[in-house]
């Protein structure tokens, strides 16, 4: 009846994996208790869990990554910790518990914190800055969150219930095939990356098509915010590079339970399966980085008072960067021997990707030259940025050798963390701080963001720059046990650099706490506390669920500077219009929910409670498609109520047709 679900499959094995199966089921049923006991439960379904308002799921899939941050984190304590003292003795974890938070630690930080949080600040950010009211398919947009939130779901039940995969991140076969890794561990990571690929491609298409056609009149492509730029150019990416995963984890799949032999056995070819990762992998790599770079370029112009010199070039760049991220992933697998001319095609092709980089940085560099900078903490975050990143950069040049013999050691590490730390994640810091009033309403208080800020920029040198060293002493990478007394010194302050970056995360958790404590002070008398600069600013902090009253009419690049320098925002609108919204729908946590009984299932080969959860997203879906055209009007007369209730500055002078 439970297929192969036993009793062992729960976490007796170990005393810490215990302990960490008890803080997720406590922590749970905390969180339900309080909710409970606070009688939240019908206003959290209502007024969160089915709505369709961009604004609100972007919160929630911020509110996502922020939680699995934390689970990241703590995976990353631990191997460090691990490494650091498993000389002599051979540390406290054994080996293939080692191997499952090794592989947990890089698929929840790249699948459920990274991505959550670019789709988050999109959601919040996006339609606002194009003056739309809300994305082209709002259920579309629910059912991506419930469905990268029931992936996360798989990876943190995983601690509960079996064992997670010790075939790192990438799962190569053989070492991901049923003879290598006959438990569910593998089966645990396809399902979830098979989750959240989808709701990602969903999103995607959303973006795409929502930016291309739901722009506000007179806001042509070249007027369009850096930040939009990068929403346009990520969609694109997502689009054409997460097909493959989605296939590569299918066939692997397929692989282990049906006998199909399209990577492993006989007549498997390893090589396809690496190759397919990797078409996805490395454009993963600017799905990351170029939103951080959008939201350098919207910080950078608004902590500098001026516009971000060279538009046009940092446009071009960014294209450039998204048509280059294409051609450039073999070199993470220049060392499986494909061949002189491939190698020397690829290893060419990598370094031109620096330039276009370069130009944007250069780009942010005059900006900030030529104006009167404000070190904020989203201005603390991009300049952290901009001085490690070099360093990733140039260590980067290395890793287009074909020849090099450290593709395969801690500098690897090193580089690919200095890329995704300082080059996305810090982008996503500086999101959130930058757009947290307009997202409630109140600004984060200064002194813990900086608090922080020096925390993470401090913890991230001391864990990663000893790795370089490591590398280039010979370390291999994914170790588990060190045999070499030189190397522990370098491990031990890599160890105390993850502390620092734990004390960063209590910071973090510290601000909100307190901002929310003192929100009537941090609170602006507008919606624009930043004299920012792109429409996002023109509406009240948080905007109303329309977003725009009256649709505004663009007449150039920063469109909201203008408006405030042509004295356009003190000029209310000539009147209101009745406005159509989406209803709410309950359809897309459904779906997700049924999605993860479903993973489940397949799991652990439960098949009646694989057709429950099928037959409930067959059924989630359809009820959709009774209700594809929901929508309510919101008639003139409450949405002029609405406005004058919020006291904001009028923005909207120059009204447009809708």
């Amino acid at each position: 009846m439970f297929g192969k679900l036993t009793i062992d499959a729960l976490p007796f094995y170990s005393g810490i994996a215990m302990a960490g199966a008890l803080t997720v089921v406590c922590g749970v049923l905390g969180v339900v208790v309080l909710i409970t006991w606070l009688g939240r439960w019908r206003y959290l379904w209502t007024e969160w869990l089915t709505s369709l308002d961009h604004k609100k799921i972007g919160i929630m899939y911020v509110a996502l990554a922020l939680i699995m941050l934390v689970r990241g984190v703590i995976d990353a304590l631990m191997i460090r910790t691990q490494q650091a003292f498993a000389f002599e003795p051979h540390g406290y974890l054994p080996p293939e518990h080692f191997d499952q938070i090794f592989t947990s630690h890089a698929t929840i930080m790249m699948f459920f914190v990274a991505m959550p949080f670019v789709l988050g600040l999109f959601n919040i950010v996006v339609p606002q800055q194009i003056g739309a009211r809300q994305m082209a398919f709002p259920f579309m947009n629910s059912a991506s969150l419930w469905l990268t939130a029931s992936g996360a779901a798989l990876v943190m039940i995983s601690l509960v219930v079996g064992k997670f995969s010790t075939a790192y991140w990438t799962a190569y076969p053989p070492q991901s095939g049923v003879q290598l890794s006959p438990g569910v561990g593998v089966d645990y990571w396809i399902w979830a990356i098979l989750l959240s690929s989808v709701g990602a491609m969903l999103s995607g298409l959303n973006f795409l098509v929502t930016i291309v056609k739901r722009r506000a009149p007179g806001m042509r492509l070249m007027m369009m915010p850096l930040f939009t730029w990068t929403a346009l150019c990520t969609g694109i990416l997502i689009i054409f590079a997460y097909p493959a995963l989605i296939v590569a984890a299918a066939l692997l799949g397929l692989d282990r339970h049906l006998g199909m032999h399209f990577f492993t056995g006989e007549g498997g070819n390893v090589t396809n399966y690496v190759s397919l990762f990797w078409i996805w992998g490395h454009p993963h790599v600017y799905i990351l980085i170029l939103p951080a770079f959008g939201i350098y370029s919207e910080v950078v112009a608004t902590f500098s008072g001026r516009r971000l010199s060279g538009y046009t070039p940092l446009v071009y760049s960014t294209v450039a960067i998204t048509a280059l991220s294409f051609v450039v992933w073999l070199h993470h697998f220049f060392t499986m021997g494909s061949g002189a001319d491939v190698n020397a095609f690829f290893g060419s092709a990598a370094p031109l990707i620096a330039v276009p980089t370069v130009v944007t940085i250069v780009g942010w560099l005059l900006t900030m030259y030529r104006g009167r900078v404000q070190f904020s903490v989203p201005m603390l975050f991009t300049l952290g940025f901009v001085i490690t990143f070099l360093v990733g950069g140039m260590t980067g040049f290395l890793f287009a050798v074909a020849p090099s013999d450290m593709h395969n050691t801690t500098f690897r590490v090193a580089h690919f963390h200095n890329l995704l730390i300082p080059g996305a994640l810090f982008g996503y810091f500086a999101g959130y701080q930058y757009w947290f009033p307009k997202a409630f309403g109140f600004r984060l208080e200064e002194k813990w963001g900086r608090r922080a800020f020096w925390c993470w920029i401090i913890g991230f040198c001391l864990a990663f720059m000893p790795l370089y060293v490591l590398g280039l002493m010979g370390m291999p990478q994914r170790l588990n046990r060190n045999a070499v007394a030189d190397w522990q010194p370098y491990l031990i302050v890599a160890q105390f650099g993850v502390l620092f970056i734990m004390c960063g995360i209590a910071c973090l958790a510290i601000q909100i706490a307190v901002s929310i404590r003192d929100r009537a002070a941090l609170a602006g008398s507008s919606g624009d506390p930043w004299n920012g600069r792109t429409l996002e600013w023109a509406t009240a902090s948080p905007p109303a669920a329309y977003n725009f009253a009256v649709v505004p009419q663009v007449h150039g690049i920063d469109s909201w500077w203008t408006m405030k320098q042509t004295r356009a925002a003190d000029r209310g609108p000539a009147r209101f219009h009745d406005i159509i919204m989406p209803d709410d729908s309950g359809a897309g946590i459904v779906l997700g929910a049924m999605s993860f009984v479903f993973a489940f299932a397949m799991i652990w080969q439960i098949w009646w409670l694989a057709a429950v959860g099928g037959l409930g997203m067959f059924a989630a879906a359809l009820s959709q498609t009774f209700h594809d055209h929901a929508e309510h009007r919101i008639p003139a007369s409450e949405v002029e109520a609405i406005e004058s209730r919020r006291a904001i500055s009028p923005a909207l002078a120059l009204e447009a047709p809708t």
